[in-house]
């Protein structure tokens, strides 16, 4: 009877051992789940352009977000002066790419055909010309790449010329006018260098400084859309439905 009882007694202690267990299992994981994850604290922050991903990897990733990132500072430093000494051949002092082109090659020739011919005479190892071949399989890469961003674009304007969107029809038409704005300032190489410049400054400093921008352009956005809602309900609200709307609220 004694032993029997005294079963019964390190029965009843081992449940209650086990029920506080329980119950303290239960309320650290209440605790837990009332405590705001990682993901949704990350979540409530607002990121530039609505990104979730960090700027490296919006650049593409690989080698090309490294060089506007500055990973290598010599290779985009490198890239940076090759883009601005073209800039100044064709721009400053009014170089034309044939002519640079074939001025180059004469050089490059010449050189090297003296010195094949001067090698046997100083009795030297002529110049080891490496056989220049493009291959095949990144150039199929590219094209097929760049026929998809082709595409891809004619998709989008057929869209918005459908008249489905009035707000990215007007952002588009804004978009152009501000560009043939700023293509009547300058030619199409000085368009191109200054948007190379910015890709390698702009995604760095924005790097660098994103907790400070990001509020910055919170604000402004926040106050972009509440001009657009008081333009939408003023203007836009007021023109003529086209055919697609009226079939969809039908």
């Amino acid at each position: 009877m004694a032993e029997h009882e005294e079963k019964k007694h390190e029965e009843s202690l081992m449940d209650r051992i086990a029920e506080k267990i329980q119950a303290h299992d239960s309320s650290s994981s209440d605790s837990d789940n009332d405590k705001p994850s990682e993901s949704s604290i990350k979540a409530k922050v607002f990121r530039l352009f609505g990104r979730e991903k960090p700027v490296h990897h919006v650049l593409g990733g690989g080698k090309p977000a490294d060089i506007f990132l500055w990973r290598n500072k010599k290779i985009s430093a490198g890239a940076l002066g090759v883009a601005t000494v073209i800039w100044i051949l064709f721009e400053m002092l009014e170089y034309h790419l044939l002519t640079l082109v074939c001025h180059l090659l004469i050089l490059a020739l010449a050189l090297l055909f003296l010195w094949s011919n001067a090698a046997t005479f100083i009795n030297k190892s002529p110049p080891r010309i490496p056989e220049v071949q493009i291959p095949k399989d990144p150039v199929m890469e590219f094209a097929q790449a760049l026929r998809f961003e082709i595409n891809r674009a004619f998709a989008v304007l057929r869209d918005i010329a459908s008249g489905r969107d009035l707000k990215k029809f007007l952002s588009v038409i804004a978009g152009l006018w501000v560009l043939s704005i700023v293509g009547s300032w300058c030619n199409f190489l000085t368009l191109f260098y200054i948007v190379f410049v910015l890709l390698h400054t702009v995604p760095v400093l924005y790097e660098k400084y994103e907790d400070k921008v990001d509020p910055f352009a919170e604000k402004a956005m926040h106050e972009i859309k509440k001009q657009y809602a008081v333009f939408d309900a003023k203007v836009l609200s007021k023109i003529p439905r086209g055919p697609l709307k009226e079939k969809k609220k039908d």
